[in-house]
């Protein structure tokens, strides 16, 4: 049998602005929702318009220039709910209104403060109202996990004869657990019978951690679209991460049957916009765009990944766009052959006796040590060979200018060991761009940034931030660069040219090696 397509509705802009303490500007949803479409999502449920004329505003320009996705706005099974809708996604290349009504009795009665036969009655003249303006007609009973049975049989029997092509059936609070989530959505298509004639969907929240999971055991069951939002954003705990729900099913696709049509290389860029704009961190844990996701702390780990990634890892980080790829961390629980490759990351060669004692004293450093950095490995090759990192170039000055109409331009001066000095100056896109760019001019080589994080070492205003990065030699070689300053741009010069150094000590050993 052939595969069949789940296609992925977005709800980032809606459901995810939800989110306590998150709003977006009309500038901001614009972006995230070009990113979505990069990504490739099918449908972008851009906005709530009738909440306010702001969002209406934004929903019309996602409308007119995000044209390769079904622009989607939401409304209550209310006139003025579903005109605004209309009006926010008329112009779109594909509209759609998604319209809703509550059907659980607990909402029924103490928030509609209405009788079933009142809320079905509400539900279908509202689906024909929207089914004047566009064919394209999705329709939620809300809070269905909790509805009596009957009813929504009923209901969505209804909405699907007077016109609704999706039927959405929403988790509302988070409250199914997969088994009856799955087997809701079975007995829906088996009662219903014209459930044929709809695309059934499904949206779960996380309120007992449980939505990729309820996600997914709708999809065995029959459904063929999955309402998510990046990073999992979203009201009170969230909704079914996006990212995780399309990489379960592209990682377990020939036991799912059943393919997205996302473009995976663009989930990290997604889940860092969305990050960044909505200024809701990612947990270093979170499943495929965590910090942790691909980073590895254990020995026997570490080991196996050096020897063959997919002894511990079930995604290549490279398939979601993660720049800088697997990580091992170094710490009390690392073997001897990733602090061998570390070792020759910071560009030291040693002898396999004097590899082995430095391994033994890293391992009694660390037992005493939480936060083991390069400098401390550095100490220690030093102690076991003799042999002192020299850097070949250190910072004597720089300045950097930008803005938000402004170009980024980065004055640079580097001075050798001999205290001679190089100036150069370079525009990039951000001013870490141009250090690196009038860095690699100096130096008169290119190697690439692979991989940059900032943390903060002290608190307050004036904290000094650590800086991290990893940059990749034109054959494919890793080094490491850090740096600490209270000014980050400074830090990340210094950090640069850290790793730059590694670099040219590795290139020169090499090179006296093949004479």
């Amino acid at each position: 049998m052939d595969k069949q397509k789940v296609f992925v509705f977005d709800t980032t802009l809606r459901d995810g602005e939800q989110s306590a303490g998150v709003s977006f500007s009309l500038n901001q949803k614009l972006k995230i929702a070009h990113q979505l479409q990069k990504l490739g999502v099918d449908i972008i449920e851009a906005g709530f318009p009738r909440t306010s004329p702001g969002d209406l505003e934004a929903v019309q320009h996602i409308a007119k220039e995000v044209r390769e996705c079904t622009i989607c706005a939401l409304a209550r099974c209310i006139k003025g709910d579903i005109e605004a809708a209309w009006e926010g996604v008329k112009d779109a290349a594909n509209p759609r209104i998604h319209t809703f009504i509550n059907t659980s009795d607990i909402q029924i009665e103490n928030q509609l403060k209405k009788t079933r036969e009142q809320v079905l009655e509400q539900a279908i003249e509202s689906i024909k109202l929207a089914k004047r303006f566009t064919s394209n007609v999705e329709f939620s009973p809300m809070d269905a996990t909790r509805s009596d049975k009957e009813f929504l049989f009923r209901i969505i029997e209804a909405a699907i004869a007077h016109g609704a092509t999706t039927i959405n059936v929403p988790d509302s609070v988070g409250y199914a657990i997969p088994s009856e989530h799955g087997n809701m959505f079975k007995e829906i298509i088996e009662r219903v019978p014209n459930s044929d004639k709809a695309v059934f969907s499904c949206h779960a929240h996380n309120d007992l951690g449980l939505a990729s999971a309820n996600a997914l055991s709708a999809v065995q069951n029959g459904v063929r679209q999955i309402e998510v939002a990046m990073n999992g954003i979203g009201e009170r705990a969230g909704n079914t991460a996006l990212e995780e729900v399309v990489m379960a099913l592209k990682t377990r696709e020939e036991q799912l049957g059943v393919y997205t049509t996302i473009n995976t290389k663009e989930l990290y860029r997604t889940s860092q916009l969305v990050e960044r704009i909505s200024g809701m961190p990612v947990q270093w844990n979170k499943a495929i765009v965590g910090k942790n996701s691909f980073r590895h702390g254990s020995g026997i780990h570490q080991d196996g990944i050096l020897k063959k990634r997919e002894t511990w890892e079930i995604i290549d980080p490279a398939s979601i766009g993660i720049p800088n790829g697997t990580q091992l961390v170094m710490g009390k629980l690392s073997g001897s052959h990733a602090f061998a490759k570390h070792v020759e990351e910071l560009g030291y060669q040693l002898p396999e006796e004097q590899m082995t004692k430095a391994f033994e004293d890293f391992k009694n450093l660390a037992d005493k040590k939480k936060n083991i950095d390069d400098r401390d490995i550095e100490a220690i090759v030093a102690q076991r060979t003799g042999e002192v990192f020299s850097p070949k170039w250190t910072v004597d000055h720089i300045h950097v200018a930008s803005g938000t109409h402004a170009i980024a331009t980065a004055t640079i001066r580097l001075k050798d060991a001999d205290g001679n000095a190089k100036t150069d100056a370079a525009a990039g896109d951000g001013p870490i761009d141009a250090i690196c760019v009038a860095v690699n001019r100096i130096i008169e080589a290119d190697p690439s940034l692979t991989g940059y994080s900032v943390q903060n070492v002290t608190e307050g205003i004036d904290a000094q931030g650590t800086v991290v990065l990893r940059i990749k030699d034109e054959d494919d070689t890793f080094y490491s660069g850090q740096a600490s300053d209270t000014d980050v741009i400074i830090a990340s010069a210094k950090a640069y040219v850290n790793a730059v150094n590694r670099m040219l000590l590795m290139r020169a050993k090499k090179a006296s090696m093949a004479q």
